[in-house]
């Protein structure tokens, strides 16, 4: 741990910042930053930047030159987070928007604006939705799911496993978590490209966004009546059924909710370990050598890149001071697990592993801490393991400098994951996904079919070509040249198959089955 870092002048105030237009500040009103524009299009670098100038604590502008303050250091973001009774989620509360400078178009609006969703709400109101959501998610069976996020993936690799080329983005990272919510929610007859599509277009904002929004909405809203006219055993019943008494428009929205959040963290967090264990040699060489299982690659990806870079926003109940700031009554925070992960205070040494340690930011934590973390770690645990297995020489198709992102404030998104291996064959998502290729057997039989009988092995072309009497066979014939090396095959119903069954796997195989699924 390194020391708080110092702040000389005493605790600032955004209210006596010199006036916007002063020569002794030349980057916006005030000079502070923005995190938008000319200057921001590396944001990692900025917040860098504003943890020298400033300390844990910076201001920032948001778009229409908006002040907020980035909280930067680790333990600041947690001391936010853990207090609610000094910061809240509800942005009525926002001096901006009360004074009037929030336009209604802006840029930020969608996170701006409150809902009534456990998300925004505080007190009683929160421990009611949000224990109905808790309690929702706690009737999903770990191990089930596992198992459809094992299937899901085997499908998806089907797709271009024949190829031996693919985008592990677009085709594979993008996919699996949208598959798995579906069946999770209660929908999985939903899940198809044009849900996929629609989702990631309702995020990025485009043009068709809102559209798009309203599609994946209207799902959701025939899924709530399906399931409040005839309950089922799936996240959505539960919800509304809970005896906390959800409305219709509650359930929706927080289906909503759970549905783009857990969707675009998960995206991110699958899209980052992916690349991480391609670009990464000594990630490559841990997990090869079975030092570092595929769960600990992924927490250190959530170290290094947080599915969110930032969530806005906190706002202050109360004047109080933060990591050595005055912030007044109705400003405005961002949480900020990108830079909190990457404190100097508690990583000194950011090339060091954080294998075993789970604190960091990404899911934050307090009365708002992610319900789903545990969804998403399996997705990403499950998923890249399976496609490991299915593709062990796949390997990145460009330089990894080539590698281009979307960054928002919110997010750092990877466009493209482009990977090269040797062509596979499809295989039946049911079985243990391996690279090998799959025994005969398992494809005469259409899955559903009921099993039959071994077929009589064919005997070897010398001795079968031995003429034998209809009524009695005698003893089998001595063994040909060409056939003395190889045992004769056995006929008999009671005798074992030529290749004898598979060794029982010891405990821990057996166990690793047992959790991935298979």
């Amino acid at each position: 741990m390194t020391p708080e870092h110092p702040t000389p002048t005493g605790p600032r105030d955004l209210a006596l910042d010199p006036p916007a237009g002063c020569p002794a500040h030349v980057r916006g009103p005030g000079g502070l930053a923005r995190l938008y524009g000319p200057g921001a299009e590396d944001l990692n670098e900025l917040y860098e930047r504003l943890r020298e100038e400033h300390g844990p604590v910076a201001p920032v502008l948001l778009h229409d030159d908006l002040p907020m303050w980035m909280v930067l250091g680790h333990a600041e973001n947690l001391r936010m987070v853990r207090t609610p009774s000094q910061f809240t989620k509800d942005s009525r509360i926002w001096s901006q928007l009360l004074q009037g400078n929030v336009r209604p178009d802006h840029p930020l609006m969608p996170h701006i604006a409150w809902q009534p969703i456990c998300a925004h709400a505080e007190g009683d109101e929160h421990k009611r939705l949000r224990g109905a959501v808790t309690a929702a998610m706690a009737t999903i069976d770990d191990r089930s799911v596992r198992r459809y996020i094992n299937r899901s993936s085997q499908r998806l690799v089907n797709r271009f496993c024949e190829a031996g080329r693919a985008d592990l983005v677009g085709d594979f990272a993008e996919h699996l978590p949208m598959a798995v919510m579906c069946h999770v929610l209660g929908m999985p007859d939903e899940y198809n490209d044009k849900m996929v599509h629609a989702a990631r277009d309702a995020l990025k904002g485009s043009e068709t966004a809102v559209a798009s929004h309203e599609y994946v909405v209207g799902a959701l809203a025939r899924l709530t009546a399906r399931r409040r006219a005839k309950p089922e055993e799936d996240f959505t019943s539960h919800l509304v059924t809970h005896p906390a008494g959800l409305t219709d428009d509650e359930v929706r929205e927080h289906l909503r909710l759970v549905l783009f959040a857990a969707y675009e963290a998960t995206v991110n967090l699958l899209s980052n370990a992916l690349r991480m264990v391609l670009t990464d040699p000594r990630f490559l060489a841990r997990l090869n050598g079975g030092q570092m299982t595929v769960a600990e690659a992924v927490e250190q990806s959530l170290w290094d890149e947080p599915p969110f870079s930032t969530i806005f926003g906190y706002f202050a109940k109360q004047d109080t001071e933060l990591g050595g700031q005055r912030i007044r009554r109705g400003d405005g925070l961002f949480f900020a697990p990108a830079p909190g992960n990457v404190d100097p205070r508690v990583r000194p040494d950011l090339s060091a592993h954080m294998q075993g340690n789970r604190s960091h930011l990404a899911f934050g934590s307090g009365p708002h801490e992610c319900p789903g973390q545990d969804i998403g770690r399996a997705i990403a645990d499950v998923g890249v393991d399976a496609l490991l297995m299915r593709l062990p020489d796949v390997q990145l198709d460009c330089s990894e400098d080539e590698l281009r992102w979307t960054m928002s404030i919110a997010s750092r998104h990877l466009v493209e994951l482009p990977v090269r291996f040797e062509p596979k064959d499809q295989q039946d998502v049911k079985h243990k996904p391996s690279h090998a290729p799959i025994p005969p057997q398992r494809l005469t039989r259409p899955v559903g079919a009921p099993p039959q009988s071994a077929p009589a092995p064919v005997r070897e072309p010398a001795a079968a070509a031995m003429p034998t009497p209809a009524q009695a066979p005698d003893p089998a014939p001595a063994p040909t040249p060409a056939s003395a090396s190889a045992p004769a095959s056995p006929c008999g119903p009671d005798a074992p198959r030529p290749d004898g069954p598979a060794p029982r796997p010891n405990a821990w195989r057996r166990f690793l089955a047992w959790w991935r699924g298979y």
